[in-house]
């Protein structure tokens, strides 16, 4: 959270920037060249994150139940990401939530401006992340939210146009914190834990956290000088990603290599977060100790 109350500059909607018709980015935009978009050819023999199909998870064969159960411990302990299908949310709904969103970024830019965001919680309607004056900005529009705990949940701050939009948000927020907690007690069990551990580490119940943030991407008339997300972590415990479902433009790090996401169809994106992945690292070291030990009885 911000010490500021308002942002240190005017504050100029990328939308609005995009639909002006200019052909030349501003250079609050234009990355350094090391942070540019990378689109050289990689070294790495596979060309897509790891897919895992959730329905067999519920197979009577032990072996495939097994084989799965390791696909995403492999996935999480190499890449940190996986596309996950037969997840339990509703296509539809899926479906539905991107369209509510998509229809609120094309309302009039004074229906939106209602929602306008300040650095003191980031809560609402946005176009950068950073305070400090002068630093480079991505080429994107967002809006964030609050879902969990119940105490900063305020839903008088949730769009009310389209007129779906609260009642979308609300059951898309429900069903992917369900898929979240069935993910976390997969982890735990992979870490050699009780299946509730994790949930419990987060808050349990009560007190776990969620939000919900909404990236709008408008076309840029020079995308290789900018990106419309910074390179960086999620210092979360996990993070689904609803990806576009016409252009593919996530690329996450794998080895020296950064890999372009090829979205499948009604596919989550999961993105084990930076809190999870120390634990992941903490667990496997202990495992590995106690091999060390072992071959030294």
């Amino acid at each position: 959270m911000s010490c500021l109350q308002s942002w240190p500059e005017p504050i100029v909607r990328v939308q609005a920037l995009s639909e002006s018709g200019i052909r030349q980015i501003p250079d609050r935009f234009v990355k350094q060249p090391a942070d540019r978009p990378c689109f050289k050819e990689t070294t790495s023999h596979v060309d897509n994150i790891p897919l895992i199909d959730f329905e067999k998870l519920k197979s009577s064969d032990e072996s495939i139940r097994d084989e799965t159960m390791e696909l995403i411990s492999k996935a999480c302990r190499e890449w940190g990401f996986f596309q996950v299908v037969n997840h339990g949310v509703s296509h539809e709904l899926m479906a539905n939530t991107r369209g509510i969103w998509r229809d609120f970024f094309h309302l009039p830019l004074e229906e939106k401006q209602k929602y306008a965001n300040s650095p003191v919680t980031y809560e609402g309607y946005g176009s950068r992340l950073g305070v400090e004056k002068g630093g480079k900005l991505d080429w994107s529009d967002y809006f964030f939210l609050h879902y969990l705990p119940d105490p900063l949940r305020d839903e008088k701050k949730w769009p009310c146009l389209p007129i779906t939009c609260r009642k979308i948000i609300a059951e898309y927020g429900q069903e992917v914190v369900k898929l979240c907690e069935k993910i976390t007690k997969i982890l735990s069990i992979n870490l050699g834990l009780n299946e509730d551990c994790l949930h419990k580490k987060f808050g349990g119940d009560n007190e776990r956290g969620a939000c919900l943030r909404v990236n709008f991407y408008p076309k840029c008339p020079q995308p290789d000088l900018t990106l419309g997300l910074s390179s960086h972590s999620d210092p979360g415990g996990m993070t689904l990603l609803l990806p576009d479902t016409d252009v593919a433009g996530l690329q996450v790090r794998h080895g020296d290599d950064w890999i372009t996401v090829k979205p499948v169809p009604n596919a989550f994106i999961v993105n084990i977060g930076d809190q999870i992945q120390v634990c992941i690292s903490f667990f496997i070291g202990l495992k590995k100790k106690k091999e060390l030990g072992s071959h030294n009885i």
